[in-house]
């Protein structure tokens, strides 16, 4: 879950995840809506990708990246689960 936590924790990386949420980016789609290099842009996905949090898929010469929502699920359902132990009294 660290590398969860090190993904979400970059605001580069959380505005690409808003970018795909709204439709799937080839890598240099998502390159031109920043003004950083692509091999940076590479890097952010390479971690995304290691998080779980973006999933890729070869179409000839580029590689088109997409939002893996499964993984944020998960996340909200542990904070979820979190929360809901701390409101419940301890027993004596």
């Amino acid at each position: 879950m660290n590398i969860l936590f090190k993904a979400l924790g970059d605001p580069t990386r959380r505005r690409i995840l808003e970018l795909l949420r709204e439709k799937d980016l080839a890598a240099g789609e998502i390159a031109d809506a920043f003004n950083i290099s692509k091999p940076s842009i590479s890097h952010h996905l390479d971690l995304l990708k290691q998080a779980g949090l973006v999933e890729a898929v070869r179409e000839g010469q580029f590689i088109r990246y997409s939002l893996n929502a499964t993984v944020l699920d998960e996340l909200l359902s542990w904070f979820m689960e979190l929360k809901d132990k701390k409101k419940k009294p301890k027993k004596k």
